[in-house]
């Protein structure tokens, strides 16, 4: 029986930003097969490319070299409404929970709904109040993100990045900003919630201290995969 194929299927995939002279190459030759409801986790120092890899996974910059195919679809050389289709299928959380603080939870989680032209204002609030509870903030739902905790926006910011049920949750250093405890319990809801729909997790961190959850590591080095670590043989 042939194996599914990956979520994410990466070869010799190169970028560069600038031009002329100015032009600085940042990823090297990246090679990355990553399997559906996988969770991996991506380590390295700061400026070595791990974003701008998550940037082009996540279809929000142009490939420029090499393949990088989404569920199948080749992403090098896509058009711009084979973008927005991989953005409507992705989930994105970043460091900074970037919630609107015009805006209460309720708002913000259904703005990851308006990609989606079948719902309606309805049922988009609906999905949003859910989503919110399963968080454990469905008390909070109109709250503004200054009556919020650091832990709470950032399981807003979880929120609306699973309302969609998205086939990939892309997170940039999601527990950068906040403590120890706050931050496992982030993770673990993120991990919990992703795994229920089904979801594939590739993970950015420095944090040392949730490594355990990952099925696999990456290390990025220099614009360059370094190591790819099935994640029990560093615990």
């Amino acid at each position: 029986m042939p194996s599914p194929q990956p979520v994410i299927a990466i070869h010799n995939l190169g970028h560069a930003f600038g031009r002329g002279e100015q032009r600085k190459q940042v990823l090297f030759d990246i090679a990355l097969n990553i399997k559906a409801g996988e969770i991996v986790l991506m380590t390295g120092p700061s400026g070595s490319g791990k974003t701008t890899l998550l940037t082009l996974i996540g279809g929000l910059r142009h490939v420029q070299s090499g393949s990088l195919k989404f569920l199948g679809q080749e992403l090098c050389g896509a058009t711009a409404e084979d973008l927005v289709q991989a953005r409507r299928q992705t989930g994105y959380i970043f460091q900074a929970h970037n919630l609107h603080e015009s805006l209460t939870a309720r708002q913000n989680v259904r703005m990851g709904l308006e990609v989606h032209p079948q719902y309606s204002v309805e049922k988009m609030s609906m999905l949003a109040a859910e989503m919110l509870d399963l968080v454990g903030l469905g008390e909070r739902l109109d709250h503004y993100p200054d009556q919020l905790s650091g832990g709470q926006k950032q399981r807003v910011a979880i929120a609306r990045a699973l309302v969609s049920r998205p086939k990939l949750l892309l997170a940039d250093e999601p527990t950068a900003a906040l403590d120890s405890k706050t931050g496992r319990d982030v993770v673990t809801l993120m991990q919990h919630l992703a795994q229920n729909q089904g979801c594939t997790i590739l993970l950015v961190t420095h944090d040392s201290r949730i490594l355990d959850i990952a099925d696999r590591i990456v290390h990025m080095e220099d614009g360059v995969l370094k190591h790819n670590t099935p994640a029990n043989a560093v615990h």
